[in-house]
Order: C-alpha cells, then structure tokens, then sequence
C-alpha cells in the first residue's frame, strides 16, 4: 500500500478523504505535477499549482469546483490532489491547462490511481514554446500560469476553451507569451524596445512555420505616422492546418518595434483582451525610461502602465509579474490602481510569490479594467 502525507508549506495531515474513494459523491484526485528543468521553480511547484487550482475554483468556469486542494507525496512523488464531484468534459478541459498539469488520476481507495484523460489547448506542437533558449527567457510554465490567472480575472474567461482572445505583451522580448497565446489558439499583440530581439523572434517564428510545414504568411514592415518612422511591425498570420487555412480560422501575432510607453502611436485603444508580462527584474536588465537606464520596475511601469490600460478592453485584466526585492507589492499595487484598474484579491492570489535565484523573489498582480457599465 503506498503511503500519502501531505508535503511542503501545508504542514503534515492525513488525507481529507482516508478510505473510500467517493463520500456524498465527491470523488478524490490526484494531479501529478509536470516536471520542470528549473529546479527552483520545480521546487515551488506543488505550492503554486494549488494556489492555481484556488484561481481556478474561484473563477466560475468550473461546474463542479475543487475543494480541499493539498500537496501529497503518494509512493514518493509529489502530486497536487483535491476532492470534486465528478468533473464534466468542460471542467475536465479547462483543468487539463494547468499550466503544472502533467496527467490526472481518480483516486481509488488508498492505493490505486485511475487515469484520467486530459486533453490540454494545444493547437500547435509543443517544441514552439520549448524550443527558444537564451539568457533571461521566462520559464515556460510560469508564463502559462501568469496568461492563466490573468485571463481567469477576466470578462474573456468563459472563451478560455473556444476563443477568440487577444492577449498583449507589452514587453515582449522574444515571444514566450506571443507563443503561448498561439498554443491556446488565441491572437497575440507584442511590443518590443530591443530591435535584435524583434529580429530573433521574426527570425525563429519564420524557421519554425517553415519546418513545421504550416500554410501562413510573414512579413516586416516599417510603420510611419507623418513620414516618420514610429516602429517596425512583424506579423505572422497562421493556421493549424490547411483546412484551418482555407476555412479562415486563422491566427494573428504581431509584433512592434516600438518604446512600449508609446505603444498608443502604434496600436488601436481597447485591441486587447488581456495584458500579460513579465516586467525587467532590475538585476541583470533595467528598463528604458525618458530619465535612461533604471534599475526599478516602477519607474517603467508608472509611465507605461496608463498607456497599458488604455489598449485593454473593458473588462479586460493585466498581469503582471515582478521582482519585488526592488518593488514591493504595495508600491506595485499603487500603480495599477492609480490607472484606474481594481486589484483582484482573495483565494489563491496572493499565494503566486516564489523565488527564481537569490536575487529575485518573484510575485503576480493581476488587475482589472471596469465593465463599461461599471
């Protein structure tokens, strides 16, 4: 018989449910965790899936919420399990995007685990996320997290599964956000003040869709207001496949090469469902503000986070994760809410912080813009 305890920051207890499988129809599950090759954010895995899952419950896409989520060793290997009755094919789809979600399992008694399909949103092979290495790329599973919460925070939440959504990067980098965007299926809208990152990611897309044999089309173009030059524009617009192609389904992902502080001389008020970023840690990276090279995301973000807020659509929300060893999380919040964004609370939400090395702790905010009624 295997042995189960719960782990980590939970402290030790016995299982909610110790001997049958289903009580008052609530069945138990077990989620094993994807592996990570980061080992310090593997290390805060288990943690930060349960405070997912919480977001998740709390979101209202879910028929049958979780309850009693903890972080188990069963037979050794650290799983996320929580109680549900059982789980629909919608809800069963939308926890297949946990962004640690490796395989589920009904647990059965004490001892048997019994496999539970998951069909994770993953309109393109999953080598377009895994694929691009380099100094300072955001860990992939993070990123899926950060679009996650921030698109549970949101009007566009019940077209999580079917779309269309339109998430926004306003300092993109080379495009592990943009690329998750086009896995889930929705249209992705970057903005970049670095020209060679722009060009790697131009670069790697057009390599990519090429070996992947996918019908599309690409192109850089200079973009002028007044015959001045104001950026660069990439665009890719692409489909899964040809019949995806011919039927119109198709996908859009640009990206600017353009002061993200700017971004409204570029892009349209109200283009995006969703903002999703990761701001400069101001370790090895500062950012770029009329003042030069600062160390402090907040001085990036006072400037830039009125212009964000003006490109989200109503009821759209904006994560945003950060290192608050240079920030703290009350002095972030001040930002968002001086913009006239309400900071979501409760459940879950303020559980995200980890550590990344020794001289980053990082953390999320996610705040949303009013309905237009609100």
């Amino acid at each position: 018989m295997s042995t189960t305890e719960t782990a980590g920051a939970f402290g030790s207890r016995p299982s909610p449910f110790p001997q049958a499988a289903t009580i008052f129809g609530v069945l138990r599950y077990a989620l094993l965790l994807a592996p990570s090759a980061n080992r310090v954010y593997a290390d805060a895995a288990g943690r930060l899936a349960r405070a997912e899952l919480t977001v998740f419950a709390g979101s209202g896409v879910l028929d049958a919420p979780p309850v009693d989520a903890a972080v188990e060793r069963i037979g050794g290997v650290e799983y996320l399990t929580f109680a549900a009755p059982e789980p629909g094919p919608r809800d069963l789809a939308h926890l297949a995007n946990l962004s640690a979600a490796y395989a589920l399992f009904e647990r059965v008694g004490d001892d048997l685990l019994r496999p539970v399909p998951l069909h994770p949103l993953a309109r393109y092979d999953s080598d377009l996320i895994t694929i691009p290495k380099y100094t300072g790329k955001t860990n992939e599973q993070f990123t899926r997290l950060l679009l996650n919460v921030t698109l549970l925070a949101s009007a566009s939440a019940p077209r999580m599964l079917d779309g269309p959504v339109v998430v926004l990067d306003p300092l993109c980098g080379r495009g592990t956000t943009l690329n998750q965007a086009l896995m889930y299926g929705y249209d992705g809208i970057g903005v970049e003040h670095d020209g060679k990152d722009v060009d790697a990611y131009a670069a790697f897309l057009r390599t990519w869709l090429r070996r992947k044999r996918l019908k599309h089309t690409a192109e850089m173009v200079p973009v002028r207001r007044d015959r001045k030059l104001v950026a660069r524009r990439f665009e890719t617009v692409v489909a899964p496949s040809r019949d995806a192609h011919r039927a119109g389904a198709t996908q859009r992902v640009t990206v600017l090469h353009a002061d993200t502080t700017r971004a409204r001389e570029v892009l349209r008020p109200r283009c995006a469902d969703v903002i999703v970023t990761d701001a400069p840690y101001g370790v090895a990276h500062g950012s770029r503000t009329d003042a030069g090279l600062s160390r402090s995301p907040l001085d990036l973000l006072t400037a830039a986070v009125p212009v964000w807020r003006e490109l989200l659509r109503p009821g759209g929300a904006l994560g945003l994760s950060w290192n608050t060893h240079v920030a703290p999380r009350a002095e972030a919040e001040a930002v968002l809410t001086a913009a006239g964004l309400r900071v979501v609370d409760g459940p879950g939400w303020r559980d995200l912080a980890h550590r990344v090395d020794q001289a980053i702790e990082r953390d999320v905010l996610v705040a949303v813009a009013p309905e237009e009624n609100g």
